[in-house]
């Protein structure tokens, strides 16, 4: 798996991320209803192996969500699938999604919208909107919920970026702590043995090869030979 797409499964396993896109679909249901209407939102994620509803603006909607998982098919699984939109303007004549349709039908819904999540690698996303009432995705809600979709892109792929950087961060931080390491250990052979840098640092890696061990594990035990704890660097982020 590309690096990108392994920190995106980090990100969109965040529980806080859960919480944001939570936060969002409970926004968007409350903006698209009305008095006559009520719309519903979720998020639906697709992996290689694996769906499921990772936020819902209600019980309602992530069971109608359910419903469209347990049928492998329906407007916000296309769009996620194909990445474009997809509209129902009223499920008692869409003909399009076979024994799907009837059965939303059952939990109160005659209007559906899925919007593609852009993401990275292997999985996507869908942002779905259910209504009550027919006819409710104009094109003026079409374009407001397809902006928003693509804002919840554009942060999920800040947060990937995040954590790319924090990785990055956590990686530097151990190489420097165990180049730390070492150099004190080398310091320490250096002034028992009465030898060079280059003399210390052949002895230390000829123990390392010797006892099949990383050469700063080899270091940090010359160390706390004497007693001292492992040496941390410090440094400016």
């Amino acid at each position: 798996m590309r690096e990108p797409a392994r920190l995106q499964d980090l990100v969109l396993d965040s529980t806080d991320l859960e919480k944001f896109l939570t936060r969002l679909s409970e926004c968007v249901a409350q903006t698209f209803s009305s008095d006559t209407r009520e719309v519903l939102c979720s998020v639906t994620l697709l992996r290689p192996r694996t769906k499921g509803v990772i936020a819902s603006s209600s019980d309602h909607a992530r069971e109608v969500d359910e419903v469209q998982l347990s049928f492998d098919d329906g407007p916000c699984l296309r769009a996620a699938r194909d990445g474009q939109t997809y509209m129902v303007q009223d499920f008692t004549t869409e003909d399009r999604f076979g024994d799907y349709a009837p059965t939303v039908l059952e939990h109160g819904i005659r209007s559906a919208l899925g919007i593609p999540i852009t993401l990275e690698g292997h999985t996507a996303a869908g942002l779905d909107l259910y209504a009550t009432a027919p006819d409710v995705f104009d094109d003026e809600v079409i374009a407001a919920a397809e902006g928003l979709a693509a804002e919840a892109s554009q942060l999920l792929r800040m947060a990937v970026h995040i954590a790319h950087l924090t990785a990055t961060n956590h990686d530097l931080t151990q190489a420097m702590n165990s180049r730390t390491t070492i150099d004190v250990a080398a310091g320490i052979i250096m002034a028992q043995n009465r030898c060079g840098h280059d003399n210390a640092m052949t002895i230390l890696r000829a123990a390392s090869s010797g006892r099949n061990m990383k050469l700063r594990d080899v270091a940090a035990a010359v160390v706390e030979s004497l007693g001292q704890q492992t040496p941390a660097t410090h440094f400016e982020t």
